[in-house]
């Protein structure tokens, strides 16, 4: 007898094939048959006439370890049929860090990733991973930051990491990946990690190529004189070919000023692909992102960590130097950024930064340094979509022909915190299924299903997953093709999507009938 079979549907199966009428068999935490399995005994039976039976989705960019740790039935991810979520990613979470590390860098992290309990052990990957399995509702897959490891290795400092501090970094680096973590990450603009230059990430990404793992890498956007190449696309090329590491670019798209341009976003990557070099994407289906406001702050205001910032700030001669570097920088979109979360001044969530300098009679610059110190640096913002609704759309039709490619994948680059996050943590994945396949055709579903499954188990070795096949385990979503759609949008980003009404973690019933169950049967894998 069978734990659960859902019958009657269309199995797709993550490998790109076209879908079949089938049933799935599932007992204990695997999936045990994929067949004609009408007249066979189950303790329940979930009918899935007209609708799509596939793997559960695999989440390859998410900030979501923080809020798995306060709220681990963890609805904003389940409910797109996400089965699986990697952390640890643009350089900067919680583990390898020792108590006093950790708790200086949740302070650094808390606009982003919110507050999780002060006295976890973060110590190792292995103590990270513990807080996770089976007591979250989504897998999690982990990546060893960058920045963590650079704190952990020479401190909240800019300071080159050489000698013994190197040594100690590159066995953090090793020690995390014996522990079970897929790759390595690192960020565009997140400290203390941007204070490295290229010799680091190669000295570091010779220890990830040895053990097999991935470099994932959002390029970087600050101290440029550092990279190899004076830009970010340049050094991640250059780390790869001098150290041999499988090169990983996070949320990799078009943007406004390259709408309809995917040629220029791929003028140094074709050609490092056709040299030989292994390289992969992944991609959101949306025209801005989300980020840590402190983040912007000029690259010289961290050093010191987060006393010594909030002391810059505090003092008036050091704030107006800092806000003039922000105002006087046009690669800071401050114009564009809305405050989604600030717990200790909750009245600015929604509102533009403009706004608020506005009515404070300050500049946006002022204005972000005056929060900043209010809210002790914990502020999340979120950037606001183009004017444009053409310029919006092209990059929409980008990110499907992107995802055509088989060295795509999707993401969600989940950023949960606040009243009005973006509407990516609630809506990736229906969107790229749902509105937009429908609305601008592109991929195939199935092949889009494969790029959400199959491809990021295939890339990061997570053994028995991405696919329904007898043996693997019972990571499941069960959705309406013809109607899931995602509901979030920047205006009102806390919105469910419509059209999954199940989804099966480890074999377990996660969502059904479109309702969470409380059912906390997330692993950490591999």
């Amino acid at each position: 007898m069978f734990d659960l079979v859902i019958r009657g549907g269309t199995l797709v199966d993550g490998s790109g094939a076209p879908g079949r009428p089938g049933d799935v068999g599932v007992t204990g935490e695997r999936i045990t048959a994929v067949d004609d399995l009408a007249g066979v005994e189950a303790r329940r039976i979930i009918d899935a006439t007209g609708l799509t039976v596939a793997p559960g989705f695999i989440d390859t960019h998410t900030h979501a370890e923080g809020a798995l740790l306060t709220d681990p039935q963890h609805a904003m991810g389940l409910r797109q049929g996400i089965t699986t979520e990697f952390v640890g990613i643009d350089g900067m979470s919680y583990a390898p860090l020792s108590p006093a590390r950790y708790r200086e860098y949740r302070r650094w992290l808390s606009g982003l990733l919110g507050e999780p309990p002060v006295d976890l052990d973060m110590q190792s990957v292995a103590a990270f991973r513990r807080h996770y399995h089976r007591r979250v509702a989504v897998n999690t897959a982990y990546l060893v930051p960058h920045g963590t490891v650079r704190l952990e290795a020479l401190g909240f400092r800019d300071a080159p990491l050489t000698g013994d501090a190197l040594v100690a970094a590159r066995r953090l680096v090793a020690r995390g990946l014996e522990d079970g973590a897929v790759g390595f990450s690192t960020g565009s603009k997140y400290y203390p990690g941007p204070w490295g230059d290229t010799e680091e990430l190669i000295a570091l990404c010779d220890v990830v190529h040895a053990a097999g793992g991935v470099y994932m890498c959002e390029p970087r956007r600050v101290n440029l004189d550092r990279a190899a190449g004076g830009e970010g696309v340049a050094e991640a090329l250059e780390v790869a070919r001098r150290s041999g590491v499988r090169l990983h670019f996070a949320h990799y798209r078009t943007a406004a000023e390259t709408a309809g341009r995917i040629d220029r976003i791929m003028t140094r990557i074709d050609p490092a692909r056709a040299e030989g070099l292994d390289i992969t994407f992944d991609i959101y289906p949306y025209p801005s992102g989300s980020s840590v406001a402190v983040s912007l702050l000029p690259s010289a205001a961290h050093d010191g960590g987060p006393d010594a910032i909030l002391a810059r700030l505090a003092d008036p001669v050091e704030r107006r130097k800092i806000a003039g570097a922000l105002d006087g920088d046009p690669s800071i979109p401050l114009g564009d950024l809305v405050c989604s979360y600030a717990p200790r001044r909750p009245e600015l969530e929604g509102m533009a930064l403009v706004d608020v300098a506005a009515m404070r009679g300050r500049s946006p610059g002022e204005a972000l340094c005056e929060i900043l110190l209010e809210t002790e640096l914990q502020v999340g913002h979120v950037a606001a979509p183009p004017r444009s609704a053409a310029v919006w759309r092209q990059v929409s039709r980008d990110c499907l022909t992107l995802l055509a490619r088989p060295d795509y994948m999707a993401c969600s680059d989940i950023t949960p915190a606040g009243r009005f996050p973006h509407p990516r943590s609630y809506g990736a994945f229906p969107r790229f299924l749902g509105r937009l396949r429908r609305e601008l055709g592109g991929p195939t579903l199935e092949t889009m299903v494969q790029r959400m499954t199959e491809a990021p188990a295939r890339r990061f070795r997570l053994p028995d997953r991405g696919r329904l096949v007898r043996g693997h385990f019972a990571d499941v979503v069960v959705f309406d093709a013809d109607r899931m759609l995602d509901l979030s949008t920047y205006d009102d980003p806390c919105r469910f999507p419509a059209g999954i009404p199940y989804v099966l973690v480890n074999g377990q019933v996660a969502v059904d009938d479109e309702r969470c169950t409380g059912v906390l049967a997330g692993q950490a894998v591999p």
